[in-house]
């Protein structure tokens, strides 16, 4: 049982994270025993929220069209999905719903944290024109939709732009601060950081929570310009990465089982998967070798 010794690491998930781990058919621990563990009432683990199968389908398919042509928008998309193999008939302000719903835009395909708070200041691209050369010179991330069988997550990730190294990676039910935070907090322990970290201009990355504890660590803040997506085509090309050798292929019934089998990915892709712009080495490799 993953709920052994977990309480202490509860204040980054979500009620609904929670209910994810409750093991209704558990010989070790009874539902009363876990709903204690996880902090939430037995009630919510019984609730069945109304979910909208047809759009689940046609947000799937929205993904995968975004994913595999970034630069295309709700007009385009939309006839696309009227064409093989999706045969989907839906109007242009559907599309844009179930887009914002996914929490992506035009142009870049990436999450709708390109809109920052107004209160939140929004720094240059400090990287643009920068010899990238060595591990820890430049972290990136991004966040990205993930569909699940019938519904959907978020993924954020932070890379070493030098070996393609993924530092740490979250899921998370909801677009909030919280996983982006301990995404950051992980990859930045002890002595590890970069000399530059570089995000959209998306809410969660101005945040103050999130830039005060790059400046607390003297990590220079670099942020894409608006609209301009593949200022951080490494992690795009992570993102399609991950989604194309994973993601489509294991079809996740829920955020536990997308989590226990992204575990295993990030693993295979780090310290196992080639890559031909690495002369053939892993991102481990480069990344630990030259440190």
């Amino acid at each position: 049982m993953k709920l052994i010794g977990l309480k202490k690491n509860l204040n980054h998930l979500t009620h609904k994270q929670r209910i994810e781990f409750i093991e209704k058919d558990s010989k070790e621990l009874t539902i009363k025993r876990q709903t204690e563990l996880l902090d939430i009432s037995r009630s919510g683990v019984y609730y069945q929220p109304i979910v909208n199968l047809e759009n689940i389908r046609i947000m799937e398919a929205i993904d995968r069209i975004y994913t595999k042509h970034p630069f295309k928008g709700s007009r385009r998309i939309r006839r696309d999905l009227s064409k093989y193999p999706y045969f989907i008939e839906i109007g242009r302000q559907k599309t844009r719903t179930l887009m914002r719903k996914m929490a992506i835009e035009a142009i870049c395909p990436k999450p709708n944290t390109s809109k920052p708070d107004k209160e939140h200041l929004i720094y240059p691209n400090l990287i643009k024109n920068l010899i990238i050369n060595r591990p820890n010179q430049v972290w990136a991330t991004d966040i990205t939709y993930v569909k699940l069988d019938n519904d959907w997550a978020y993924l954020i990730a932070i890379m070493d732009w030098f070996s393609r190294y993924v530092l740490d990676w979250r899921l998370s039910a909801k677009l909030e601060n919280g996983f982006c935070l301990a995404a950051l907090k992980n990859s930045a322990k002890n002595k590890n950081k970069p000399k530059y970290f570089h995000s959209d201009q998306g809410s969660q990355f101005t945040s103050n929570e999130f830039t005060d504890k790059l400046k607390e660590k003297e990590i220079k803040i670099s942020m894409s310009s608006k609209g301009r997506c593949f200022d951080n085509i490494f992690v795009e090309r992570l993102w399609r990465t991950v989604k194309y050798e994973d993601v489509y292929l294991n079809h996740y019934a829920n955020l536990r089982e997308a989590e226990k089998g992204l575990t295993k990915y990030f693993k295979f892709y780090n310290f196992e998967r080639e890559h031909s712009s690495l002369n053939d080495k892993t991102p481990s490799e480069v990344y630990f070798k030259n440190i």
